[in-house]
């Protein structure tokens, strides 16, 4: 990390660690932030996409329905960031216990993300977010997986740092406080989520991330953490009843982007670009999962529609529902569900077979799997990184 790349405007200081090499030690975050037009703006832009996906969530026939599949795609697309690759379908597939069938430990890693940001949703009705909340996720994030070995649950008591892989400390992009000052960075941290603040909630949601980032406080797993708290955040204050906004999709299509702002505001103070950036990713995500949110309510209304077309039973609408939250279904999870025979079971999925919501996935004739197909479409789509915005505005 080069000292000389950091301005008079920078919002910490450096130090030299033990390794002699300098480290950035971030200045608490301020309650008051002077907005720009342009900021103005492109707050307002967001607030209003928020707000309509905020419609939709309030308009769910089941407040749940949406829920999962979209706390799906985040953890897919925050490890992804991370190199760490599992598709829709193989995390569905691993939720239903295939037999005989290892897991690759990706699968296993973003399914771990899947049950942090699950776990911290339900914690937010007795814990707010706070430095225990956030140590229980990082637990959950890397039991059993890569990186499970480097303190899980325990914040950082080595020197870490960002660069390329095998690349010494020396030649780091980026290297966060030392051990010594971590928990002074926390404690300072932890006051920002909850200071009375006159900075909209928007902007200050990416100065906390932006925070969190530069402190880097565990041994692995930040990178992750610290986007997985946005929509934590984003319930806690009320700004959407449930967890419907995910900006790694947008952090993941400008990945480079991403980590060169969070860089510059350590390095020169540039809070402007970092915060209009991130708006224009909550706004672009608002209005991507307000489109996917109408689609697969739109699906679930033609499956329902089918199903009556086949004089089905109310159990076949009951498990088209519950496909919306897991895509994937076995006879036993379906009898379990419906409580109601094994045969019974059968004869309700492959009435949503022959509606052709339903096809086999899994080519055993024992222990077999159905998926839908459509909804899985839906949620692995992924718009193209355009020729727009970010270009045109560099």
């Amino acid at each position: 990390m080069n000292p000389n790349e950091f301005t008079k405007d920078s919002p910490g200081r450096l130090v030299l660690t033990p390794e002699r090499v300098h480290a950035f030690i971030p200045n608490p975050l301020p309650t008051e932030l002077e907005l720009s037009p342009q900021i103005i703006k492109l707050l307002g832009e967001a607030d209003r996409a928020l707000g309509h996906l905020n419609g939709i969530a309030q308009s769910l026939p089941n407040p749940n329905l949406l829920v999962r599949p979209f706390i799906r795609r985040e953890a897919e697309l925050s490890s992804r960031i991370e190199g760490t690759f599992a598709t829709q379908e193989e995390l569905v597939l691993f939720e239903m216990g295939r037999p005989n069938e290892p897991a690759r430990p990706d699968i296993q890693e973003v399914a771990n993300y899947v049950s942090a940001l699950e776990r911290g949703l339900k914690r937010l009705h007795e814990l707010p977010t706070s430095l225990r909340l956030i140590r229980e996720l990082h637990s959950d994030l890397l039991r059993g997986v890569r990186g499970g070995s480097q303190r899980p649950g325990e914040f950082r008591k080595i020197q870490n740092f960002i660069g390329q892989r095998n690349q010494p400390i020396g030649r780091a992009r980026f290297v966060p406080p030392p051990p010594s000052d971590v928990l002074a960075c926390l404690d300072s941290f932890e006051r920002a989520l909850h200071a009375e603040t006159s900075i909209p909630p928007l902007v200050h949601m990416a100065m906390i991330h932006y925070q969190f980032e530069a402190i880097h406080p565990f041994e692995d797993g930040n990178g992750r953490i610290g986007r997985l708290l946005l929509p934590l955040i984003l319930c806690e204050r009320k700004l959407l009843s449930q967890p419907l906004l995910h900006l790694s999709a947008f952090f993941e299509i400008y990945r480079e982007e991403y980590y060169d702002h969070l860089l510059q505001v350590s390095q020169r103070g540039a809070w402007a670009e970092w915060i209009q950036f991130f708006l224009r990713g909550a706004s672009e995500q608002a209005r991507e999962a307000t489109e996917k949110s109408r689609q697969l309510l739109d699906l679930r209304q033609r499956f329902q529609e089918k199903i009556r077309t086949k004089r089905a039973s109310a159990l076949a609408a009951r498990l088209v529902d519950q496909l919306f939250k897991s895509p994937a279904i076995t006879i036993s999870y379906a009898r379990d569900l419906l409580k109601v025979t094994f045969p019974s079971a059968n004869l309700t999925v492959q009435k949503l077979v022959e509606a052709g919501i339903l096809s086999e996935a899994s080519g055993q004739k024992r222990n077999r799997v159905w998926l839908a197909g459509e909804i899985l479409a839906i949620l692995s789509s992924q718009r193209a990184r355009p020729v727009s915005s970010m270009e045109e505005e560099a």
